[in-house]
């Protein structure tokens, strides 16, 4: 079943777990996701970027997603990742996304805060949540998103964010990238920790990928509710078709989806999975 991606978070929140919300770009990635969900009973987030509108067809990606939620009995939810224009996130609201993310990190603060709030006021009257961002992650190795200042958020700064925008979620930068790391990262966990006791609404991790398992759990027990993964599952795709050209082999696609939905699963049930709390006995709430 499709539904509002704040309700899944909320109910994350309370219950003190995470949900991944995965890259999709075609029919092979949304249906691993898809599969993963199903196969763990955990709800799931469908992320597409802004960056993306150029080549993916969003009305036809997203109506092939709403047909293959309204076939599950787990909450999936729909949301536009890193939009920068008022037109992406209105082309994602007619086309039936839950939530949409707008991006007002690379402007001053006064101006991300009267942007978003604006983004906000649009979302809401549409009945779509909305997250946005405070800080700006660097962008490390093989990531094709804008690159950011690194700046970390300032607690401060992002409790009086979160309330005067009336976001839904809110996306931290606390020392992860964009991509693959270049160097040793550098978590802030101390930080997250300030950031979780100053906002009240969900805090969104993006830079999930080669962030080790140990980090994620540590992230999870201080507030993260969303874990943003795309890198990872990527590269396991570019590897297998590289892998099966050198050999000169015929693969057919699905062959692909199988190894992304194998990366799929190592965040969904060796991560996320031990933190759903009492998800599957308290979904009604």
């Amino acid at each position: 079943m499709l539904v509002n991606t704040n309700d899944i978070l909320l109910h994350a929140q309370k219950n003190r777990y995470a949900v991944a919300a995965f890259s999709v770009y075609n029919m092979e990635t949304v249906q691993a996701a898809v599969n993963v969900a199903e196969q763990e009973q955990h709800p799931v987030i469908l992320a597409v970027g802004e960056r993306y509108f150029s080549t993916v067809d969003i009305e036809g990606l997203s109506s092939m997603i709403r047909t293959l939620a309204h076939n599950s009995s787990i909450p999936i939810a729909l949301h536009l990742d890193h939009a920068y224009k008022k037109e992406s996130i209105l082309r994602a609201i007619r086309n039936g996304f839950t939530s949409v993310m707008f991006d007002g990190s690379p402007h001053p603060y006064e101006e991300n805060v009267r942007l978003t709030k604006e983004m906000t006021e649009i979302a809401h009257l549409a009945g779509v949540s909305i997250e946005a961002e405070i800080g700006s992650l660097a962008r490390g190795a093989f990531s094709d998103e804008e690159e950011g200042s690194g700046t970390l958020t300032d607690p401060n700064l992002a409790e009086e964010f979160a309330k005067e925008t009336e976001v839904d979620f809110l996306a931290a930068a606390i020392g992860t990238v964009h991509g693959l790391n270049i160097t040793e990262p550098a978590i802030d966990l101390g930080l997250l920790e300030k950031i979780n006791d100053k906002v009240d609404v969900p805090l969104v991790l993006h830079g999930g990928s080669d962030t080790s398992e140990e980090m994620l759990k540590e992230v999870i027990k201080r507030g993260i509710c969303k874990i943003n993964v795309n890198t990872d599952v990527s590269i396991v795709a570019m590897n297998f078709l590289t892998e099966a050209l050198s050999k000169g082999s015929y693969s057919h696609l699905s062959n692909v989806m199988e190894d992304m939905q194998k990366e799929m699963e190592k965040y969904m049930s060796n991560i996320v999975r031990v933190f759903k709390g009492d998800y599957t006995s308290d979904k009604s709430k």
